[in-house]
């Protein structure tokens, strides 16, 4: 069975909410899954078949430190795996997540997708099975 262990930082609670809908697609599609706050997580967090990093938009569209540090402290041990990257944002346009992308694509990560982004609260079943769908990806 695969694994696949989400790490998330989250402000307000809609990139846990985020985290949890991922979950949920994944365990669909017969993943083991962990969902992990990035102030909980350590080195042993990233041992799985494939992560999930997720961030809400934090100052100018930016990742949260939290995120940055975590990723850049473990970054030689998550080469080899799939990624999927997720977060949420108020103001803006949610442009942090393509940059969050390339960022990371430029630093030879596999990325899953273009990532996914969500305004404001996951708070309709739109918003639910996106989520899902893209934890699904994630680990097919």
């Amino acid at each position: 069975m695969a694994s696949l262990n989400i790490i998330y930082y989250s402000a307000t609670g809609n990139t846990e909410e985020m985290a949890k809908n991922i979950a949920q697609g994944a365990k669909d599609a017969g993943a083991d899954v962990k969902v992990i706050n990035v102030e909980e997580a350590d080195e042993n967090s990233i041992n799985a078949d494939f992560l999930a990093f997720g961030s809400p938009a934090s100052g100018a569209e930016e990742i949260a430190p939290e995120m940055v540090e975590f990723i850049e402290t473990n970054k030689d041990k998550i080469f080899n795996k799939t990624v999927g990257l997720f977060g949420s944002y108020d103001w803006g346009t949610g442009v942090f997540m393509g940059n969050w992308v390339e960022q990371l694509t430029s630093e030879n990560f596999s990325i899953v997708g273009e990532g996914l982004i969500n305004h404001l609260a996951v708070d309709d079943d739109e918003k639910i099975e996106k989520c899902k769908e893209y934890g699904r990806k994630i680990v097919l």
